[in-house]
């Protein structure tokens, strides 16, 4: 169905390092790997109710890609960026216990990071209540899913059979073109612009370079949805596009984009293949202009750390609320609706919490403090916590490992809207978070933080 491309990079960079970097002495090693991921035409595309028909041919490729770190003393981490809507728990958790298996990485070690591009195939189990599917899509979709993991596990294992000597440095640019979407009217809140919203700008940017000073991978980070399309094609849309644009500003490197906080934020404006390729641009010069400074070095050890807690729900739909919901005219409530009535007839109740959510931590050395949270993680969250840990060396990711729901603040379960109510409609939930959620998330961020000082 799609090609496999494993990467070894030794191509000549077009950043010149000084020879006192070049005698640097390499504290770390590092490995990358990537692969197109892109189905044939025909898949379901993900993120939008509204389509009516499978996809029709592509703007440019998915990927997946792997880059594998280790420090002085042995630690491995391995970062696994995927153009895709988000990964359902259930994948994730069979991706790292074939990872494990071959591996024997711990589940710490190993981070998912989705783009949340709307112009990917639709991944079975992540918003299944969303599509009007045709007979034929299911089986495909499920062959779809299974080279995901073949592919995502080989990938991990490429990056660390490739790891080799090298510099760790990083820094942080500005893009502008994120807006915060909740746009207040007298009806509510409605997906729009609020240009007095809070956003965030910030280009997280980590640098691998070899033992000679070329760069053999560059990450970055930012918080914005991946909404610029809504046509019937492939397309990683802004982030597929910055990713090539920065791979050919740097012959040879392999470039891996992670999505922020960026639950409340649409590109602007958008809606066309320019405007993504337009956005794609200006987040790969933010890129640019940061590698093109005086980065900082990153020194010390790694250190990481995994949990899952439970989240609450609100208060629970009745039958009869479901059994009314079961003649709405919107698809995805019925299909909710008739799902949960199924499993009240099996277990007597609906689920109150979701048991697992994903709460992870890495310290690259003394300086980053990486923040990966699962769900459509909302911006209060990463404004809160480089207020708490700190602005300048504190990444926060959202959409990692398990994208079950918007994860929305207080604020934003107060003011109501789509990322607090009806968006839990398509993800399936039976009703919206309770307010303590943004407090028990927070409080074991701490746990993790200080637990890996």
């Amino acid at each position: 169905m799609c090609r496999l491309i494993g990467v070894s990079v030794v191509v000549l960079t077009a950043i010149t390092v000084s020879s006192a970097q070049n005698a640097e002495p390499t504290a770390f090693k590092a490995g990358v790997a990537k692969a197109i991921i892109t189905p044939e035409p025909g898949l379901w595309l993900a993120g939008y109710a509204g389509r009516n028909k499978p996809s029709e041919g592509k703007a440019n490729d998915l990927y997946a890609k792997a880059l594998a770190l280790e420090d002085a003393r042995g630690t491995r981490l391995v970062l696994v960026t995927l153009d895709v809507i988000g990964l359902p728990r259930d994948l994730s958790e069979e991706m790292y216990q074939d990872i494990r298996a071959k591996t024997n990485l711990s589940r710490e070690a190993v981070v998912f990071a989705c783009s949340h591009t709307h112009s990917g195939p639709v991944i079975y189990g992540n918003l299944m209540d969303m599509y009007p599917l045709t007979p034929d899509q299911p089986e495909k979709l499920k062959k779809y899913r299974e080279f995901l993991r073949q592919t995502v596990v080989k990938l991990v294992c490429d990056a660390l059979a490739d790891l080799k000597p090298a510099h760790l440095a990083y820094g942080q640019g500005t893009a502008r073109f994120a807006i915060n979407r909740r746009q207040f009217q007298k009806k509510g809140v409605v997906i729009g612009q609020n240009p007095e919203g809070p956003v965030d700008h910030s280009v997280p940017v980590l640098q691998v370079r070899d033992a000679q000073g070329k760069i053999r991978a560059i990450v970055f980070g930012y918080a914005c949805h991946n909404t610029t399309l809504s046509f019937y094609q492939y397309c990683g849309d802004y982030a597929g596009f910055a990713q090539e644009y920065v791979e050919d500003k740097f012959p040879g490197a392999v470039a891996l984009f992670w999505t922020g906080c960026g639950g409340d934020a649409n590109p602007n404006p958008r809606g066309t293949l320019e405007l993504a390729q337009k956005h794609g641009r200006e987040l790969a010069d933010a890129v640019a202009n940061v590698l093109q400074s005086n980065l900082t070095p990153i020194r010390g050890h790694f250190r990481a750390a995994y949990s899952t807690i439970s989240l609450p729900l609100d208060t629970l739909p009745t039958k009869d609320q479901l059994q009314a919901q079961t003649l709405d005219k919107t698809y995805a409530v019925r299909q909710r609706a008739q799902r949960l009535l199924k499993q009240l007839e099996t277990s007597g109740r609906l689920d109150d919490h979701y048991p697992h959510y994903p709460v992870q931590v890495w310290r690259l050395g003394n300086d980053i403090a990486w923040i990966m949270l699962g769900g459509e993680v909302l911006v209060d969250y990463a404004l809160r916590f480089k207020k708490d840990f700190g602005e300048k060396h504190t990444w926060v990711m959202g959409y990692a490992n398990d994208v079950m729901a918007y994860i929305p603040s207080v604020r934003v379960l107060k003011e109501g809207g789509y990322e607090a109510d009806s968006s839990m409609i398509y993800y399936g939930l039976p009703t919206r978070w309770s307010p303590m959620i943004e407090e028990l998330i927070v409080r074991e961020v701490h746990a993790l933080m200080k637990g890996t000082q």
